[in-house]
């Protein structure tokens, strides 16, 4: 007997749903009411606030780790910065760019092709040199009297693919241009990304720096709350599922976007079991289905030379107990290359990769001293054996081994 799809369908259509506007709990919402930024936003406008003289803001760097607001309230000020400018006739524009999106920013070609794009131009997606795709972006924008506020979102990993020679290019072009004014707004979840920019690309951009700390579990619960009851009907909440949500998140480092992902999901899976209310369990399950899907994202989305690092601990970690070290790692990770045909990175290279993996928290690396021999990582893995077989497969498949 099949499935009776169809009555699925029309039972889901009749009942009431526990949610009343679900998109309050995704990150594209922006609401009238940031919590706990206040001072964040406040400093933010002080700074954009000359662009409605027409006159050019300082380059602004936004650092903070994930979820802890840093798009949110660039996006929110810059749309309200818009708003203001369109009734006093300000010739302002703001562009928004996530670097981390594939085929957008991944290139300096795709990246400035995508520009021009926002003014009009038609740039195929290959073909003409980067040059050419510069002089047309150029002569776009300076057709009139208008200044851009640039956001580059996650702009730690355009530099990662492209170098940071593309900053420079940017932030360059104002001596170019006649009429028209660039200013760049990066946001970062690296707070030392800039210490590894070339010191002359930092002089040119003169920027400002601003850091969003994580949020604590209260802040949490209080930005939860907020958006529940945007998100839910009355009466299919309780505080203590929201409190819950927020002890969960304020785990990973106080991240806002985790929360918000736990009580949509938490809603889902209550809905789903035909339930008008979300109970505490719920988020319990919600937790263990975002967690799994998160880090098999991220494991799909990593560079090649990041996935060969990351299965070469793999490889070790299921041969013996941890802790394993950096110089093991390195010597597997580079017979993989081998295997894979892929020119292996420096030791010192490799090491800055787990970091990053550390950071992401697939993997834990411990710095401890060994005396006169100096320092070195204790790696050990710290997913759950169903998602490490699953990570495991998609590294199979992804490194073509």
């Amino acid at each position: 007997m099949g499935v009776a799809v169809d009555k699925i369908f029309e039972d889901f259509l009749n009942k009431q749903s526990i949610f009343n506007n679900k998109d309050a709990l995704t990150i594209q919402y922006t609401p009238d009411n940031i919590p706990h930024r206040e001072e964040q936003i406040a400093a933010l406008a002080k700074i954009l606030a000359p662009a409605l003289r027409m006159e050019k803001p300082s380059n602004v760097f936004v650092y903070g780790k994930t979820g802890s607001g840093k798009s949110l309230c660039t996006n929110y000020v810059c749309s309200q910065l818009n708003k203001i400018s369109e009734s006093k006739n300000v010739p302002l524009k703001v562009v928004y760019v996530n670097c981390k999106m594939r085929k957008v920013a991944d290139t300096e070609y795709r990246l400035i092709a995508q520009l021009a794009r926002e003014f009009g131009q038609n740039i195929p997606a290959t073909g003409l040199p980067t040059d050419e795709v510069y002089k047309i972006f150029f002569e776009t924008i300076d057709k009139d009297k208008k200044l851009i506020i640039l956001i580059l979102d996650e702009v730690d990993q355009l530099v990662k693919k492209v170098g940071d020679e593309v900053l420079y290019n940017l932030t360059r072009i104002n001596q170019e241009l006649k009429n028209a004014k660039i200013n760049i707004i990066g946001i970062s979840n690296d707070v030392l990304f800039m210490n590894n920019i070339d010191p002359r690309v930092k002089s040119s951009l003169n920027e400002e720096e601003m850091v969003f700390p994580p949020y604590d579990a209260l802040q949490l619960k209080d930005i939860l709350s907020e958006r529940a009851k945007i998100a839910f009907n009355k009466g299919s909440i309780s505080e203590s599922v929201i409190a819950k949500c927020a002890a969960y998140a304020a785990r990973e480092h106080g991240d806002a976007r985790r929360a918000l992902d736990l009580l949509r999901v938490a809603g889902e899976i209550a809905e789903r079991a035909g339930r008008d209310r979300v109970e505490e369990k719920d988020v319990d399950l919600a937790e263990e289905k975002i967690e799994k899907e998160t880090i098999e994202e991220v494991v799909k989305n990593l560079p090649v030379q990041s996935q060969s690092v990351l299965y070469a601990a793999f490889l070790i970690l299921k041969s013996r107990e941890p802790p394993v070290y950096t110089g093991e790692i390195y010597d597997v990770y580079k017979s993989i290359c081998v295997r894979t045909a892929t020119k292996p990175l420096t030791q010192r290279r490799v090491s800055d990769l787990i970091s990053e993996l550390d950071m992401l928290g697939i993997i834990n690396a411990k710095v401890i001293s060994k005396g006169r021999y100096g320092r070195t990582r204790e790696i050990s893995l710290s997913v759950s054996d169903e998602i490490l077989n699953k990570i495991e497969d998609l590294l199979k498949v992804d490194l073509k081994l």
